[in-house]
């Protein structure tokens, strides 16, 4: 969809709407934010990425946290034996948001003023299917270059400690130099994924501390700084979607509430935020090849109405 984008000093564009919105951007009837910016012909261009065809899976198991935290419902799977036939069924229960996932247009909205992307109140999400992550599905996923900004590497190699249990905020200052030292430019269009090594750095802790994490309210974490600087590169830079290994994308508890990454992205932008990703091996395989861009493909599960999903998300060289 062409569309003519404002500068980010144009932003609110609903003048009567929260800070930093960009309703009606798509039109006022919008349920796909910023993947509108995924056009065949981003697609296209994305698909030159495949060099040598290695495929590379960035989500997490279902139920590697046992114990997931911000109180969600573990996973739990069931087998049923069909006797005496030799068939099996199963069945799944878990929280979209327990392992890798994407946040959909209906998991935030602005606190202070109880709205969603475009204006959507809390009776439209009950009453309706708007805004759910099905409209992701029915236009082809989430498909088109995508981009590691490899902080956790970046910073072993400059000798700085990485804590990823605290609220550390990564400023775009950083984010630019990691980028500048993989010689990597973003494109309008691409998937952001930022590796802070929090998922390694969790396969390490024992099962008593991976318990103390998930008893914490608001357990702290490492991520992208929470300002007004982050929010202008991530508009300027032209990402369709953003993600990290980390439980929550910007660092956490939000250290600047007035820039809520949360609530600038996905209630004002309707740009999808992925947590919890894998990014282990896809850091293994940009350094193998010293390139950091790569064709990327995610297919967010069909549910209509749908608030979050796993990802089911693949990197391809």
């Amino acid at each position: 969809m062409a569309v003519n984008k404002p500068s980010f000093d144009e932003l609110p564009l609903a003048k009567d709407g929260p800070h930093g919105n960009a309703w009606g951007l798509f039109g006022s009837s919008d349920e796909l934010g910023m993947l509108n910016l995924l056009t065949p012909a981003t697609t296209a261009a994305a698909a030159s990425e495949i060099k040598d065809g290695v495929r590379v899976a960035l989500d997490w198991p279902l139920d590697l946290m046992a114990e997931p935290c911000f109180g969600r419902v573990p996973f739990k799977q069931e087998i049923k034996n069909k006797a005496p036939r030799s068939v099996n069924d199963d069945t799944l229960t878990f929280n979209t948001q327990c392992s890798t996932q994407w946040d959909g247009l209906r998991h935030y909205g602005y606190q202070k003023e109880a709205k969603w992307f475009n204006g959507k109140t809390l009776d439209d999400l009950l009453n309706t299917k708007a805004l759910g992550t099905h409209a992701w599905v029915e236009n082809g996923g989430i498909v088109s270059r995508g981009l590691l900004l490899d902080y956790a590497s970046w910073a072993e190699k400059e000798g700085l400690p990485v804590d990823c249990f605290s609220t550390s905020s990564i400023p775009v200052a950083v984010l630019k130099q990691v980028a500048a030292s993989q010689n990597t430019i973003p494109r309008p269009g691409d998937i952001l994924l930022i590796r802070t090594g929090w998922t390694k750095q969790y396969e390490y802790m024992t099962q008593d501390q991976r318990r103390a994490l998930a008893d914490m309210t608001s357990p702290p974490a490492i991520g992208v700084e929470s300002s007004k600087e982050t929010l202008r590169w991530l508009w300027e830079s032209g990402f369709a979607a953003v993600a990290g290994d980390m439980p929550s994308f910007e660092a956490w508890p939000c250290q600047n509430t007035d820039f809520w990454l949360h609530e600038w992205l996905l209630a004002g932008w309707g740009m999808p935020i992925g947590e919890l990703f894998d990014l282990e091996r896809l850091s293994q395989e940009c350094k193998k090849r010293d390139r950091w861009t790569f064709f990327f493909s995610s297919m967010p599960l069909y549910v209509p109405g749908g608030v979050a999903s796993p990802p089911n998300a693949v990197a391809i060289f």
